[in-house]
């Protein structure tokens, strides 16, 4: 089975499994443990929420957050990993939104008989599902960043679309926008810098919105606490 986690992503999940968490690989199937398959985009999130609530029975596992680039390859390789871990939990959640996969990702969810997180993607269950599309109605034209993508906005805006090397073409990627969004889910200093400096590097008008965790919360606690998740 080809390996979905890049070896350096590997190593941060690792370092931050919460105590009491099966490690990657680790154990057969058991009474009562659930598994958490999650975007590596959210990975922090869902580590800090299972902290925070002392569970012991939940594995998390992740795939890379890269995957978002190419919307077309996380419904496959979500399936080709549900494949691999069949049979190994009572329980698993796709800690995903459909994240641009225009449905497919729930044709293969519903395959494997597993749920998924509410919503379309995480600018949306991380501050609310309903708080979300109020802020995106009140102004369409926004970039949002959550505190994954202002940890990463050189990586994954600037040198992932090529601006490092062609800032020519800044106009005609982000010419459509009006305003820079933060979706903060922690209050941190440096992380608002980086938001802050992001805006200004793309030319957008800087708004901040403390989000916490929003419905990833819930849809954790009904799914580990064995309810179905809504």
């Amino acid at each position: 089975m080809q390996q979905l986690l890049d070896p350096e992503e590997e190593r941060v999940f690792e370092a931050e499994r919460p105590p009491g968490s099966r490690a990657h690989g680790e154990g057969s199937f058991a009474p009562g443990q659930v598994l958490v398959l999650a975007c590596g985009a959210i990975a922090r999130e869902v580590l800090a929420v299972i902290r925070l609530n002392g569970w012991t029975n939940v594995t998390v596992r992740c795939l890379p957050a890269k995957l978002h680039s190419r919307p077309e390859r996380i419904a496959p390789t979500v399936d080709a990993r549900l494949t691999e871990l069949r049979g190994r939990y009572e329980h698993v959640l796709v800690a995903y939104g459909d994240c641009g996969t225009g449905g497919a990702l729930d044709n293969v969810l519903s395959r494997h008989g597993v749920e998924r997180l509410p919503g379309d993607h995480c600018y949306g269950f991380l501050t609310g599902n309903t708080a979300w599309e109020e802020l995106h109605d009140a102004e369409p034209a926004t970039f949002y960043l959550t505190d994954f993508l202002a940890r990463h906005f050189d990586a994954i805006v600037i040198r992932g679309l090529g601006l490092d090397r062609h800032p020519e073409l800044l106009p005609q990627y982000f010419g459509n926008y009006r305003r820079l969004l933060y979706l903060a889910q922690t209050d941190d200093s440096g992380l608002r810098a980086r938001a802050r400096a992001a805006a200004e590097r793309l030319g957008l008008a800087y708004e901040e919105r403390r989000t916490g965790y929003g419905d990833l919360v819930p849809s954790l606690t009904r799914f580990v606490e064995g309810a179905p998740v809504a």
